[in-house]
């Protein structure tokens, strides 16, 4: 069984972002074990220049960098990473199983995104989108798409 660690920036702060987050959660139990870890969000000043922008993304990256689980296949969600479909998504995670890495951390960054050292870490830096989405919308539709990816492998309707 697959160990799936997600790292977020912040906490959920939307009654039902938290919900549908839990329903996914929920679903992904006979799939995989998964853990959501939040790293420290930084406050953006109204007028943050290029160097205080940096500065949090460091410190933010730095609170991820903590949270990272040793020997794990670190996925960036970036929005200038590759664009997967959700079959293809499903085959990353088939084909990482089957090479025996068990152990898969999804990083989610902040408003300002991931500090550079950290997509530098990563071995697979994945779009959903060039669209910007807010990052705690971000939770929601990474759990929605594991789960897909999931009932994809298995050859499983999913009609929700």
């Amino acid at each position: 069984m697959l160990h799936i660690t997600i790292i977020v920036v912040g906490r959920l702060r939307e009654r039902y972002l938290t919900a549908g987050v839990g329903e996914y959660l929920k679903r992904l139990q006979p799939y995989a074990r998964v853990c959501i870890l939040e790293a420290p969000e930084e406050k953006i000043p109204a007028k943050t220049s290029p160097a205080g922008a940096e500065h949090i993304l460091d410190l933010e990256g730095r609170g991820i960098a903590r949270l990272l689980p040793r020997n794990s296949f670190i996925i960036a969600l970036d929005r200038e990473g590759a664009m997967l479909s959700s079959e293809e998504l499903a085959g990353q995670l088939g084909e990482l199983a089957l090479a025996g890495r068990n152990e898969i951390t999804l990083i989610i960054g902040g408003t300002l995104g991931l500090a550079p050292f950290i997509l530098r870490q990563s071995d697979l830096r994945l779009s959903f989108s060039r669209l910007t989405f807010p990052h705690q919308l971000m939770r929601l539709l990474l759990l929605e798409q594991l789960y897909r990816a999931f009932k994809i492998q298995r050859g499983e309707t999913y009609h929700r």
